[in-house]
């Protein structure tokens, strides 16, 4: 055995399906509520024991088997809502129901369950006609005494050479040699003494044949028998469950009410938590968003502060230009002032020599 969290399931069983799903039982008290064995989705299996031709469903739930049912014929898997399946077990004594998180894993287990029911339901129909062969009046004789060569011999109705063919050497009545006869008849023939010999040596083969294969039937008629009362267990434990669920067939309109509510507040829990996912994605696209405008804003700050960098550079720019515009202005004023004085001082002296020349000219005419 190889131990799973405290549950001990032999090697020689293997997981052949799994899914998973939300485990619930029938309350033992009222029979009508569910009552959650899992706080969450777990992992549902189906074994199967190759020695023993058995499927079973189990799942575990931490350290603890939640699930732990035998299919047999009689079960059947019941669909109760689109997402949601139910079946009893009469050994546990019980009702496990699944919810799956599709319709799809839904119909891939019932699918799974009525074919391992089905499969179950022949090996059981198998292992009955084993029980029945095994348990009725064998028609064969073992072989086990020899009978002296001098006497007759009828073997059974089994093969002698080796083969199918069933050998029937029963001598007729009226022709039956005395036992003198047989003596002489042997003594005489070397060939039929051969025979006979190799006849015995066959029965001896036949005969340690059929004795193992009666200790091997009377072995498997004690583990059938074992499987028998296995069996009227399972009956009488069917014909409780029988009467209980006549008991409680009265109460079916009010368990199918209250299914039905609970189906419209599955719906109603279904369609607001559809709610809840559209504005997740709704806030996460929002914050999507909000995380680029949060990098826009900081590149466009950044070229703010940049260009806020380079308008007090151009200020201070424009600061020293008009300084220097200023002195430009007050030189060129002084350079204005000078000119005119300088002109003033021109014209003066241009009429000095003015009346320079008006003097020479006169001087000159009068000396001429």
């Amino acid at each position: 055995y190889k131990v799973h969290n405290f549950f001990f399931v032999p090697f020689r069983e293997q997981p052949i399906y799994s899914t998973r799903a939300h485990v619930f039982q029938i309350d033992p008290n009222t029979k009508k509520n569910w009552l959650p064995t899992s706080k969450h989705a777990v992992t549902v299996s189906y074994f199967y024991d190759s020695t023993r031709n058995v499927y079973r469903i189990i799942s575990l739930d931490g350290t603890k088997a939640i699930i732990n049912s035998t299919i047999s014929p009689n079960m059947t898997f019941t669909k109760t809502s689109q997402k949601f399946g139910q079946w009893a077990d009469s050994r546990a004594n019980t009702v496990y129901g699944l919810g799956f998180s599709t319709e799809h894993h839904l119909a891939k287990f019932a699918e799974k369950f009525a074919e391992y029911k089905e499969a179950a339901r022949l090996a059981k129909e198998k292992s009955q006609e084993k029980m029945e062969m095994a348990t009725s009046p064998s028609q064969e004789s073992p072989g086990g005494e020899l009978s002296s060569p001098l006497t007759p011999v009828t073997p059974p109705m089994e093969n002698i050479n080796g083969t199918d063919e069933i050998c029937d050497t029963t001598p007729n009545s009226d022709t039956l040699p005395g036992p003198a006869q047989n003596a002489l008849a042997f003594a005489h023939s070397p060939a039929m003494t051969k025979h006979w010999e190799a006849e015995l040596e066959a029965l001896k083969g036949n005969n340690a044949k059929l004795t193992a294969a009666l200790l091997e039937s009377t072995a498997n008629v004690k583990q059938w028998k074992q499987q028998l009362a296995a069996y009227q267990e399972e009956a009488e434990r069917l014909h409780k469950r029988v009467t209980e669920l006549e008991c409680q067939s009265n109460q079916t309109p009010v368990i199918k009410s209250q299914k039905t509510e609970l189906n419209q507040t599955i719906e109603e829990l279904e369609n607001t938590l559809r709610d809840k996912e559209e504005e997740m994605e709704k806030l996460k696209e929002e914050l999507e968003n909000m995380n680029d405008l949060m990098e826009q804003k900081d590149t466009l700050t950044q070229k703010l502060e940049e260009t806020e960098l380079r308008s007090r550079v151009l200020e201070e720019q424009l600061a020293g230009a008009e300084q220097r515009l200023e002195e430009n202005q007050e030189e060129q004023e002084n350079f204005r002032k000078s000119l005119r004085t300088l002109l003033e001082l021109l014209d003066g002296k241009i009429f000095e020599l003015t009346e320079l020349r008006d003097t020479l000219a006169r001087l000159i005419e009068e000396a001429s």
